[in-house]
């Protein structure tokens, strides 16, 4: 039996996830899918063998959905969860869960009030199925490198996204960090400071690149750069220090040609080649659970808020000239 999957939001992110999970999840069916561009929406629905509807509260109440994918909007995010624990549907959200504190807060509340057996909330954290991120968490609970002392990120695109700013630099893009973070120290992030180098003069919607610091309640401090206009390419770069040794991920370069006396690295435009095979894996990993009746693997929706209650600190101290901020989890 497949699980019969509708995908809202079929832009660049949500139709990937519908290709994804027609072509290489076992499993798996896309039979709905809907976004606010029909023609898109149309487009994508061709491809997967789906068919389309005009709302997202169509798709989710729709008889042939057994659970939903969000790539809508974050904006959006809030709200359609909301409608899928109503009507008792399993969702994988991408991130952020929903965009405002509250919102996140509200939707944890709500699940948890049903008090079920397997969760309805998956959150979209990828790098968690990442196979070089997985490498790294296991030698870091091996113990081959020490104790981890610091880590040492970044995170850089080529361009930012329209409509953004300083802040959304935070919820959208610096969020994996933050998730990645608690996941491979396995500790809260307990307290953070934001700070701010001379800014691009390529972006003036924000303040770009940003220096994030997170201190886990192991004592591990976390620096990441943050460079949403960083030009390159797309780059995402870890390592963790312990007291006797370092692990770090591989640059995250997919070409390097060397000729005529001379080495030069391609890096890829965006998120999609580097992280590609750990979106499908979280996708198989969605499925299987839901078929076997079990847990989601995923994080879960309060991972999502937890991530948020971090990004609404940094918020906080970006506000406030850098100063440090606990992080409020109640």
């Amino acid at each position: 039996m497949s699980i019969r999957v509708g995908v809202i939001g079929v832009g660049v992110m949500g139709a990937d996830h519908a290709r994804t999970l027609a072509r290489s999840v076992s499993g798996a069916q896309v039979t709905v899918v809907t976004d606010y561009d029909a023609a898109r929406a149309d487009a994508v629905a061709q491809e997967v063998s789906a068919r389309t509807v005009a709302t997202a509260t169509e798709l989710i109440t729709a008889p042939d959905v057994d659970a939903v994918v969000i790539a809508s909007h974050d904006s959006a995010h809030a709200e359609q969860v909301a409608l899928c624990l109503d009507h008792r549907r399993p969702v994988l959200c991408e991130k952020p869960l929903a965009p405002t504190l509250a919102e996140c807060v509200d939707l944890v509340s709500r699940e948890e009030a049903l008090a079920l057996a397997n969760p309805l909330v998956s959150v979209g954290f990828m790098r968690r199925f990442h196979a070089p991120y997985q490498a790294m968490v296991q030698e870091i609970r091996s113990g081959s490198v020490g104790a981890p002392l610091l880590v040492r990120a970044s995170h850089r695109n080529v361009t930012s996204y329209p409509g953004g700013d300083s802040a959304s630099t935070v919820t959208n893009s610096a969020i994996h960090e933050i998730d990645i973070t608690r996941w491979l120290l396995g500790s809260e992030i307990v307290e953070v400071s934001w700070h701010a180098p001379k800014p691009t003069s390529l972006d003036t919607s924000r303040h770009d690149p940003q220096i994030l610091m997170l201190r886990t309640a192991d004592g591990v401090l976390t620096v990441v750069d943050v460079f949403v206009n960083a030009r390159y390419g797309y780059d995402v770069r870890c390592e963790v220090v312990g007291e006797t040794g370092a692990v770090s991920l591989a640059p995250s370069h997919v070409l390097t040609v060397d000729s005529s006396l001379h080495s030069a690295a391609t890096y890829p435009e965006d998120w999609r080649p580097l992280f590609a095979d750990a979106y499908r894996r979280q996708l198989q990993a969605w499925v299987d659970a839901l078929t076997a009746e079990v847990p989601s693997p995923l994080a879960s929706a309060r991972d999502g808020l937890r991530a948020t209650q971090v990004a609404a600190a940094l918020i906080d101290s970006m506000n406030n000239d850098g100063a440090t901020i606990k992080v409020d989890y109640h």
